[in-house]
């Protein structure tokens, strides 16, 4: 047996555009161009290591654990279900854990467009983090605590999206130097959203991820 409820983000959710303050959302974006930090390039860190078994290094914490400091964090249910019930639309729960247990709904993938449904195909949808782990740790993360590289690793508000599974392999763990959305109306918000992440926790951004959003922004904003 199903329970159900109804999910924030609705199906059939316009990405074309994004929210802004009072200036157009391209202002937005170079106002965030111009506060991040910027770096000429990514450098390699050494030290990356997500794996958590027996010797491993284990640098952003378990996946998705519910034992960190970011939102929604130590409400009993982990981050990957958190990010699943705010983002597919009809929302259902089992039985067994009608708050967290994510069974049903339907995912309008900002990456793709397309919609996925989580009964039938739940394996095609991912948590995707926005600015990825491995990037993250050369452009800042490194220096940081253990605690706080888990606490951003399980920011469901800023970090993590619901996303097509697919788009998220072949994304891997680009920056948009190399990498954006296939769907073209969703790239304003991902760069917007990249560099929101960015700033919050003052993560540098390339030169080459400058030249790429730029574009953006004229073309998509």
């Amino acid at each position: 047996m199903l329970t159900g409820c109804t999910a924030t983000t609705p199906v059939d959710a316009d990405w074309s555009t994004t929210t802004t303050g009072d200036g157009s959302v391209a202002d937005d974006v170079r106002r965030l161009l111009a506060e991040v930090r910027r770096v000429d390039r990514r450098p390699d860190v050494p030290g990356y290591d997500r794996d958590c078994g027996p010797g491993d290094g284990c640098v952003f914490g378990t996946e998705w654990s519910d034992d960190t400091a970011a939102p929604l964090g130590r409400n009993g249910c982990d981050t990957r279900n958190d990010v699943l019930a705010a983002s597919l639309a009809g929302v259902r729960f089992s039985e067994r854990s009608p708050t967290c247990d994510v069974v049903g709904g339907l995912l309008r993938d900002p990456y793709t467009g397309t919609v996925i449904d989580y009964a039938t195909d739940g394996s095609q949808i991912h948590v995707d983090h926005l600015f990825p782990l491995a990037a993250a740790w050369d452009l800042g993360a490194a220096r940081w605590t253990p605690q706080e590289r888990a606490t951003f690793a399980n920011d469901p508000e800023l970090e993590l999206l619901a996303v097509s599974g697919s788009a998220n392999l072949s994304k891997g763990d680009s920056t948009p130097a190399s990498w954006l959305p296939p769907h073209r109306p969703y790239r304003c918000a991902y760069v917007t959203a990249y560099l929101e992440v960015a700033l919050a926790y003052d993560l540098a951004v390339t030169a080459a991820d400058v030249r790429v959003i730029e574009p953006v922004l004229e073309s998509s904003c």
